[in-house]
């Protein structure tokens, strides 16, 4: 084996592929890195395909998420936009500000404070009739319709249906926002629920009472329930007029008149069942035939004729049929002989007779 074999026997298999100059190898060990153009932002990795997230559409002339100004201008759109891009974008703005306030409140049925509270303010310093003005407006209403809701079943299962008395309180709700002013420092729910409970109180006053009474009535039969509970309470009783009368300072004459007044409040259809269903009608069961009625036409027309009777008939008429005595017992009061009444008890019904069929 010659030397130069014994040499390449010895060197190791890396070491044996020698490496190609390149120019780079002149120059010093940092020159290549400055000869590259400097990158103002670090590359982002790239993100793995399964949890890329969806970018929403970028405006006109606005570069995409994760997009440079290069990208933009190799698109051939200038860095910053078009001027009616610029223009709409305070216009986007405020339509994606709006989108997020809700027009129902949280899921709670609450409605959202901060929210209601900046609308407020914002229906304040808009002129009246214009069509922003009305659209906060209506949203304000929309927003605390659950506050409507919840105060109007309070007043349910009392004569009224539970619809009617849902748009009466949106009428209390409606009043509530044209008149509340944001600078008091209170909050809209404090303010409105007074308005709409009293909205529905003056329904169930002006609308609730099936027969139309004075409002002093009404307001004396409020009186009187107040007074009834408080006296029942104090004397472990019911009331009398007496006491009544004393308590409120009133009259006892106006304390019946208060009382008789609140059967007006609500009446029963004759037709209603009286129980259920299958019961009949209250009508059907009130009064019934009277057996008595067809002699009341006999006992108007005995009236003349019996009056037409000398004293001594009549008497015994009235013993017989009116005392319910016998005969003997009339012969003894009459000072006659029993044989004798009975004569005359069959003459006098004879002619009564006779003249009843002669009239008819």
């Amino acid at each position: 084996m010659s030397d130069l074999d014994r040499t390449v026997a010895v060197v190791p298999p890396q070491a044996s592929v020698a490496r190609t100059a390149t120019p780079d190898d002149a120059l010093p060990k940092d020159s290549h890195r400055m000869s590259q153009p400097t990158d103002p932002k670090p590359e982002r990795p790239e993100p793995a395909p399964a949890a890329e997230p969806v970018v929403p559409p970028a405006a006109d002339g606005a570069p995409a998420d994760g997009a440079t100004t290069d990208d933009a201008l190799t698109d051939g759109t200038p860095a910053g936009g078009s001027p009616a891009a610029a223009d709409d974008a305070p216009v986007a703005a405020a339509e994606a500000v709006r989108s997020t306030v809700p027009a129902q409140g949280h899921r709670s049925g609450a409605p959202d404070r901060e929210a209601a509270r900046a609308l407020f303010v914002r229906l304040s310093e808009l002129p009246e009739g214009s069509a922003e003005r009305v659209e906060i407006r209506n949203q304000l209403v929309r927003m605390h319709i659950p506050l409507v809701e919840h105060l109007a079943r309070r007043f349910r299962n009392r004569g009224e249906p539970l619809d009617d008395l849902t748009q009466v309180a949106t009428i209390g709700l409606i009043k509530s926002v044209d008149r509340f002013d944001h600078e008091r420092g209170v909050e809209f729910s404090t303010y409105a629920t007074p308005t709409i409970v009293g909205e529905i109180k003056r329904h169930f006053r002006d609308k609730g009472w099936a027969v139309r009474v004075p409002r002093r009535l009404q307001e004396l039969r409020l009186s009187l329930t107040t007074a009834t509970s408080e006296l029942s309470q104090r004397h472990g009783r019911s009331p009398t007029v007496h006491e009544l009368a004393e308590h409120l300072g009133i009259s006892e004459e106006d304390v019946l008149e208060g009382l008789e007044s609140a059967n007006a409040y609500s009446t029963l259809s004759l037709d209603v069942p009286d129980s259920d269903d299958e019961s009949p009608a209250v009508a059907d069961t009130l009064g019934a035939t009277d057996e008595a009625l067809e002699g009341v036409e006999y006992r108007e027309s005995l009236k003349p004729l019996l009056a037409q009777l000398p004293p001594r008939e009549q008497k015994i008429l009235v013993l017989r049929f009116f005392r319910n005595m016998t005969q003997s017992q009339i012969a003894a009061e009459v000072g006659i002989s029993q044989m004798h009444v009975s004569r005359l008890l069959a003459r006098t019904l004879a002619q009564l007779r006779e003249k009843l069929l002669v009239e008819e």
